[in-house]
């Protein structure tokens, strides 16, 4: 009676000659594929793509501005996507200014108008001590003419819930579709006394009021930056005096 053989492999997966006799005659198995010639692939792909799209977060300044440098057909191409995203954005941004309520109209201004846009309501502090009402109530006014498409709304607490709490101040709700989508009581949920402008925009984005890669969102970026950025330290005149 044949017994099997045991034959001595060391490693399974090397390119060895001894190792190619064995997968020709069946006896280890063949050796997977490289994924090297995949991952080089997909890098390239991601590589095309990347350049493909390379102008997808310039604004017309900008792509004025590489007239020398790109393709005149590509540069056009994308100068007629902005134009048109400028004109969308420009016949939705009807309201551009933050709407004082009264209890009697919330029906009318915020539920019925919230079928057609995003409506952003701020109940405020009913005294004037409470910090984190008059944040917000600052923030609404920035945010307010440069989302135009999205209607911000303002009403003391207590006017439009009788017996609000004052600690329960400032308080966002959201309306979509004539609902509730969100609400924040206070600004405990975001920054407190230090929720700035680009948290509120990135609560937008969040709901799906403005888009992640709106060219809005990436001015107020480039706006902090130059703000944050350190200056430049002026050069010592005391020579001339010397």
């Amino acid at each position: 009676m044949d017994m099997p053989v045991n034959v001595p492999v060391d490693n399974p997966e090397a390119d060895t000659e001894w190792n190619d006799i064995l997968r020709k005659h069946g006896i280890i198995p063949e050796k997977p594929p490289s994924p090297t010639p995949i991952i080089e692939e997909a890098i390239l792909e991601a590589q095309r793509r990347a350049h493909e799209n390379r102008l997808e977060d310039k604004d017309l300044d900008e792509l004025d501005a590489l007239e020398d440098e790109e393709d005149e057909g590509f540069l056009e191409q994308y100068r007629k996507k902005r134009m048109a995203e400028i004109s969308t954005l420009q016949k939705a941004s009807v309201y551009n200014q933050v709407y004082p309520l009264q209890k009697t109209d919330y029906a009318k201004e915020v539920t019925e108008a919230s079928a057609d846009a995003f409506v952003l309501v701020n109940l405020t502090s009913s005294t004037g001590g409470n910090t984190e009402s008059r944040v917000l109530s600052e923030i609404w006014r920035q945010l307010a003419p440069k989302y135009g498409e999205i209607k911000f709304c303002e009403i003391r607490g207590d006017m439009c819930i009788e017996g609000y709490p004052d600690r329960n101040t400032p308080t966002i709700l959201v309306y979509k579709d004539g609902e509730i989508r969100r609400q924040y009581v206070t600004l405990r949920e975001l920054k407190g006394v230090r929720t700035k402008v680009e948290d509120l925009e990135k609560v937008l984005v969040d709901l799906g009021a403005i888009k992640e890669g709106d060219l809005r969102l990436r001015k107020q970026d480039d706006s902090d930056d130059d703000r944050n950025r350190a200056p430049e330290k002026e050069e010592d005149d005391d020579d001339d005096w010397d």
